[in-house]
């Protein structure tokens, strides 16, 4: 990643020039797309979702022209594409834990055991069986057991990682709350 690169207006206007000739539905394809992207971040669990759009955008800017003679086919394709890239390197940056990270070690004290076991069971049995379930295994096992997981639910994978991350976030805020409650000075 080019650290000094900055947009520039001729950048931009040859990015949309690239997504149409018209420059009023160039104007909306880029807003579609980067609606679209903000969509596919927010999704993905990522808590910074305009500024990776933004950051895809702008790569997609960086490689026009070497692509724009060459390149065939629907753009969001390679919006997607650099996408994915971005994605990959803010989970490298910025890591999300798994639930278990959430338990204490040895040095810590219980109180964020007890507030873990009470927001655990303020969820439904429904979603206390899939968050446990969906947190299991590691590597290659973790991604079968996942499919898996979803085949037996009838939901696409995509549909389980929303559901398992909202479960995920809103047990995270309980836990924190519980926690602040508790342990002021430390939350």
């Amino acid at each position: 990643m080019k650290k000094n690169w900055l947009l520039t207006r001729d950048s931009l206007d040859a990015l949309l020039a690239w997504l149409d000739s018209d420059r009023d539905l160039a104007g909306q394809k880029y807003e579609e797309i980067r609606r679209r992207l903000i969509k596919l971040f927010t999704c993905r669990g990522c808590f910074e979702p305009e500024d990776l759009s933004d950051e895809t955008i702008n790569r997609v800017i960086r490689k026009l022209p070497e692509i724009v003679d060459a390149f065939t086919g629907d753009q969001i394709r390679y919006f997607y594409g650099v996408a994915n890239k971005v994605h990959l390197e803010y989970l490298r940056r910025k890591p999300i834990p798994d639930i278990p990270s959430v338990l204490p070690n040895n040095e810590e004290s219980n109180s964020e055991i007890e507030c873990l076991d009470q927001c655990m069971a303020e969820l439904t049995p429904e979603n206390q069986s899939l968050v446990l379930e969906y947190y299991q295994e590691d590597k290659r096992a973790k991604i079968d057991h996942r499919k898996h997981l979803a085949e037996r639910l009838g939901i696409a994978a995509n549909a389980l990682r929303i559901r398992a991350f909202r479960i995920r976030a809103s047990l995270e805020a309980c836990v924190r709350g519980c926690l602040s409650r508790r342990l002021p000075e430390i939350v």
